[in-house]
């Protein structure tokens, strides 16, 4: 963890919270949960990769005061060489802010850019897929000490071909992921695999293709998520694919398309059926705000994109 991480942590608590209390927190995660019949509403936050030259508590003040509920944590944004240089004590004081915040953790993304340098899931070279699923069990348990519940595999770059066959890569994927599936049912945690374009990654590029594996998989903790922005390989509209596949679609990443915040295009307009449809489903997991121009600071992305948000909540019948 960053030295700026560490001060942080002594500024903010004397007091570490003792292992029953993270316990309880991690439970408290699963509070907004819609239970059977039911449907709460939607439930917002924010990636944190945005804030990261930001000490973790005005990270999580600037999520919380813009009116999320939730932060989602680009692990490789906390560390110099790996999550496990964050201790229990720093791990316990990190969910400590949080709760102070009115925040919950609701998991990781980004799980294999570096640091650590080096790891690739789908290489054909066994000795580097070993340690990456090594890694991605360290990730498991670093979000679950957080008390978060799901796991974003995006990492384009981590899990392309080299030198292998785009399906021989699919197989590699799915191997890795059935090597840490227990282990993360274990922590009450998804891994959600995520459709991303040819223009990063040429493995898994369309939500029928995601499906096609976590069904294959066929495990209660492999499952799939859905992110507007990395929708340019699919030939139906936003909606259509949100009820198409809404059953295995435990995630949401949203932002305007090209990667900016909300607010800053058409996204006010053009995702309203898209959300219609994820309310008349139910929809009951994260909505997630994830940017790629970080230029106008946490802050403004924070507020502007909440602004957007509950400009097309109402919108909505």
């Amino acid at each position: 963890m960053s030295d700026c991480s560490r001060r942080d942590f002594i500024r903010t608590s004397g007091n570490i919270l003792g292992t029953t209390a993270l316990s309880g927190l991690m439970l408290s995660c699963h509070k907004n949960e819609a239970m059977p019949g039911k449907w709460a509403g939607f439930k917002y936050a924010m990636c944190n990769e945005s804030m990261a030259e930001l000490s973790w508590t005005e990270q999580c003040r600037i999520v919380s005061d813009a009116g999320y509920g939730g932060i989602e944590i680009a692990a490789f944004t906390l560390v110099k060489e790996g999550v496990q240089e964050i201790s229990p004590a720093e791990r316990k004081e990190m969910v400590s802010v949080m709760k102070d915040m009115g925040l919950e953790c609701v998991g990781l993304h980004w799980l294999l850019a570096p640091p650590p340098k080096g790891l690739h899931f789908t290489t054909p070279d066994a000795e580097v897929r070993r340690k990456t699923v090594a890694y991605l069990n360290t990730l498991i348990d670093f979000c679950g000490d957080l008390g978060g519940s799901y796991m974003i595999f995006g990492s384009p770059k981590q899990r392309d071909t080299r030198d292998i066959s785009i399906e021989q890569a699919k197989k590699n994927f799915a191997e890795g992921l059935m090597k840490v599936a227990d282990h993360a049912q274990q922590r009450g945690i998804e891994i959600l695999v995520e459709p991303l374009g040819k223009r990063t990654t040429d493995v898994i590029n369309t939500l029928a293709e995601a499906s096609e594996m976590t069904e294959h998989i066929n495990h209660p903790t492999i499952k799939m998520m859905f992110d507007f922005n990395n929708t340019v390989d699919e030939t139906e509209p936003f909606d259509v694919l949100l009820r198409k596949y809404h059953k295995n679609i435990h995630h949401v990443h949203v932002q305007e398309i090209g990667g900016k915040h909300l607010g800053t295009g058409n996204a006010v307009n053009d995702y309203v059926k898209a959300f219609q449809v994820l309310k008349d489903m139910r929809y009951n997991h994260w909505v997630s705000l994830e940017v790629f121009d970080f230029s106008p600071g946490g802050k403004t992305i924070a507020t502007e994109s909440m602004r957007t948000l509950k400009q097309i909540e109402g919108k909505l019948i």
